[in-house]
């Protein structure tokens, strides 16, 4: 018997030995582009009385670390998308694949990416600042560094908490069809047109989800989701971060203790197009509209035990199907002959195209939180892959945060290509109608549904 005690003893000493706690560390950093710098559109012509933030939560304890992280930026694509996963990944000593970095969106803001960066380089064409990267691999190594600071100081969750509620009056359907079906108004952030504006909200998610994690004196953070164009009116040459960091801002002023995170849902067809006509005022309106229902979505949070099992990641690998309409040697041509103008230019769409033939895959991943599940998504995802993804799994609470790899750019169902109008169309989705069957089964099993859903509806 003495030669088995040493393994009755360890076995004892396994069942016996506390579960290693459920710990959430916080980071938050300056993400705001200097003066003279370029933004999306414009440079930076003055600083607002807000800053641009990335921050996020690294969640231990189960498994490799997890980190989940928000940008007040336009958009964060390719080469540039995996620098910052591998940066915060190295820094929390996990593994890329278990990174989520997205962007809000706003387009007072920087956007981020090293592909086309090195693509202009290569071929010497002039007038794309936008794409010199050396002030977003600073904040990179800021949100590192964040990282490192935080995790020592990192608080055990005890329980995590899921609410959510009704957003009144701050989205619409951008996508309004005419009798044939196809598109006939696009109705935009700030929307002049009183007819557009009295059409119906249309196809949306109204709702704004809230997954907290607590201990005994509150929340430690509060990852908060909601479906919109996060613009009220921009072109100032200023950075905001519009009326979704307001709304953050006023619920951090509750919880001076807590890091409010916020992530834009699957708005790519979505904007306060119904309910802003442009009027500055209206970005108060939005926010505060937003802010209520970020707080309605934490009073009725209904907090449950957290342990280790409960907290889960999966990631899948996915190849998007490349627009047909992208071609390397025209792109190139236009690229030297055309000045640059708008957000997804002839640079971002052929950093997209270089990345698809090189086999580039995006991770598709899932972070599980009890009965909760929080899908991470690519591009300017349509609506209606969110409304599937809570559809697919009723008996969970589902939340979706889009605008991962912005690469792909709008993505939007295979019916709204046959519908035309601007988000589908060549100068704005670098995707393929064959989109849709791709991502719908990656969420599919990251959400373990048993049935295969029917194909998405287009804008009604």
């Amino acid at each position: 018997m003495k030669t088995f005690r040493p393994l009755i003893f360890a076995f004892a000493f396994a069942i016996l030995a506390p579960a290693a706690p459920v710990k959430v560390a916080t980071f938050d950093v300056d993400a705001t582009p200097p003066l003279g710098s370029a933004m999306a559109y414009d440079t930076v012509k003055r600083l607002d009385d807000l800053t641009l933030r990335c921050r996020g939560v690294v969640i231990t304890g189960s498994g490799d670390p997890i980190v989940l992280c928000a940008v007040d930026w336009i958009g964060i694509a390719n080469e540039g998308h995996d620098a910052f996963r591998l940066a915060l990944a190295k820094a929390a000593g996990t593994t890329p694949d278990r990174v989520a970095v997205h962007a809000l969106h706003q387009h007072d803001a920087p956007g981020c990416d090293f592909t086309a960066e090195k693509l202009i380089k290569e071929l010497g064409v002039k007038g794309y600042s936008r794409f010199e990267g050396d002030f977003q691999r600073l904040v990179i190594a800021r949100a590192a560094e964040g990282i490192a600071r935080a995790l020592p100081t990192a608080r055990e969750a005890t329980q995590w908490g899921w609410g959510q509620a009704v957003v009144k009056e701050v989205a619409s359907q951008r996508r309004l069809l005419g009798p044939d079906g196809k598109v006939k108004f696009t109705r935009t952030s700030s929307t002049k047109n009183a007819e557009m504006r009295a059409e119906p909200e249309g196809v949306i998610d109204p709702m704004v989800t809230s997954l907290s994690f607590w201990d005994k004196s509150g929340p430690i953070a509060v990852l908060t989701s909601y479906a919109c164009h996060p613009m009220s009116y921009y072109r100032l040459g200023y950075p905001t971060p519009d009326f979704p960091g307001i709304a953050r801002f006023i619920r951090s002023q509750s919880w001076p203790h807590t890091l409010h995170v916020h992530f834009n849902g699957a708005g790519g067809n979505v904007t306060a197009g119904k309910y802003n006509d442009g009027a500055w005022e209206n970005r108060m309106v939005l926010a505060n509209r937003l802010a209520d229902g970020m707080k309605e979505a934490l009073d009725q949070t209904v907090k449950s035990p957290l342990k280790a099992e409960d907290i889960g990641w999966s990631s899948i690998p996915v190849r998007l199907p490349l627009s047909n309409h992208l071609k390397a040697d025209a792109l190139i041509a236009k690229l030297k002959a055309t000045p640059p103008k708008g957000y997804i230019s002839y640079a971002d769409q052929l950093a997209w195209l270089k990345r698809t033939e090189e086999g580039h895959a995006i991770d598709i991943t899932c972070l599980r939180v009890g009965s909760s599940r929080m899908l991470h998504l690519p591009g300017e995802l349509f609506v209606e892959y969110q409304l599937a993804a809570k559809a697919m799994r009723p008996d969970l609470h589902v939340a979706v945060a889009a605008y991962g790899d912005y690469g792909p750019g709008y993505i939007g169902s295979t019916c709204a290509y046959e519908q035309g109008g601007y988000e589908v169309g060549p100068t704005s989705s670098n995707v393929a109608p064959q989109v849709e069957p791709v991502l719908i089964e990656a969420m599919k099993q990251l959400l373990e549904a048993k049935a295969t859903p029917a194909p998405l509806g287009g804008t009604k």
